[in-house]
């Protein structure tokens, strides 16, 4: 890649960030760079978004405390 299409590039990849921060879509600039390379070779953009938000839901339900187990405060008695 020559310099110019190197600057390009980094151009690209900031107004996207900003784009997204806008959009509060929390996609941090390492993980958008990765989503466009992938677009760039040809993965589908709504499939994409699918794993994304799929993706999501899982770290969520994995950091909320499960009905079965509620948490309860440790007694200091």
């Amino acid at each position: 890649m020559d310099p110019e299409e190197a600057r390009t590039a980094r151009e690209s990849l900031e107004l996207a960030f900003h784009m997204s921060n806008i959009l509060d879509t929390g996609v941090d600039r390492h993980t958008l760079s990765v989503l466009i390379a992938l677009c760039d070779l040809g993965v589908n953009p709504e499939a994409l978004a699918a794993v994304v938000k799929e993706l999501r839901r899982d770290k969520a339900s994995q950091t909320q405390p499960s009905p079965s187990h509620p948490t309860q405060p440790s007694s200091l008695s």
